[in-house]
């Protein structure tokens, strides 16, 4: 991982972790009700998703561009390349969980 990404990356995480601290405390101030409930629920659900996209989409960068040189070299392999590839989706998938939870 180059500087470039983990500087990408690092913005990221503290926009959104300033994006919750400000929701927590909007939250503390104003009465426990349940739409304040149901909106923490919908708040976390996509955060989690995502999340897990830019993780999934960082991560498909790396293995895309080595599939990509795999296949150039050995066009045999492309039921790996092609498993590889379709991997780090299933992170998304799963981050898409608590959205029906």
């Amino acid at each position: 991982m180059n500087v470039k990404n983990l500087r990408i990356s690092a913005r990221i995480l503290l926009v959104l972790m300033g994006m919750v601290a400000i929701v927590q405390a909007v939250a503390a101030a104003g009465d426990d009700n349940a739409s304040t409930v149901d909106a923490m629920k919908g708040l976390g659900a996509g955060i989690a998703l995502g999340l897990a996209a830019v993780g999934a989409g960082i991560s498909q960068a790396g293995i895309g561009s080595a599939a990509v040189g795999m296949l150039a070299e050995d066009e045999s392999k492309f039921g790996v390349a092609l498993i590889f590839t379709a991997l780090p989706e299933s992170l998304v998938i799963l981050g898409m969980m608590p959205l029906f939870l």
